[in-house]
């Protein structure tokens, strides 16, 4: 009885390992990625700016295996989803206040610490 109770014990640690931590470290990844637009004044279609410019860079395979796993990239495609992060023709990345705004991300005392 107690092996049975322990083996189900480990398969809800296992998924709240798998589905619920990635999940709450993507919604924390989201304001991240929102503060780093407004910090950078990337608002706006003349203010547009390239991923590295905003500080979104690849890691290198290295990098990645010596460090925890960063959601902004993540964050950032779904606000791209979204369609809060617009794309300019050449690339560039501006952030649409009125999508935010409208949209369930937004929660003003999260972007503004």
């Amino acid at each position: 009885m107690e092996e049975a109770l322990l083996i189900i014990l480990m398969v809800i640690i296992l998924g709240v390992a798998l589905f619920a931590i990635p999940r709450w470290r993507m919604k924390r990844a989201i304001p991240q990625v929102i503060r780093m637009f407004r910090e950078q004044n990337a608002v706006g279609v003349k203010n547009a700016k390239t991923e590295e410019e905003l500080g979104f860079k690849q890691r290198s395979f290295l990098e990645g295996m010596f460090r925890r796993r960063d959601f902004k990239p993540h964050a950032l495609t779904a606000l791209i989803q979204a369609e809060i992060i617009q794309i300019t023709e050449d690339g560039k990345l501006y952030l649409l206040e009125e999508k935010l705004i409208d949209s369930g991300f937004y929660k003003p005392e999260s972007y503004f610490r």
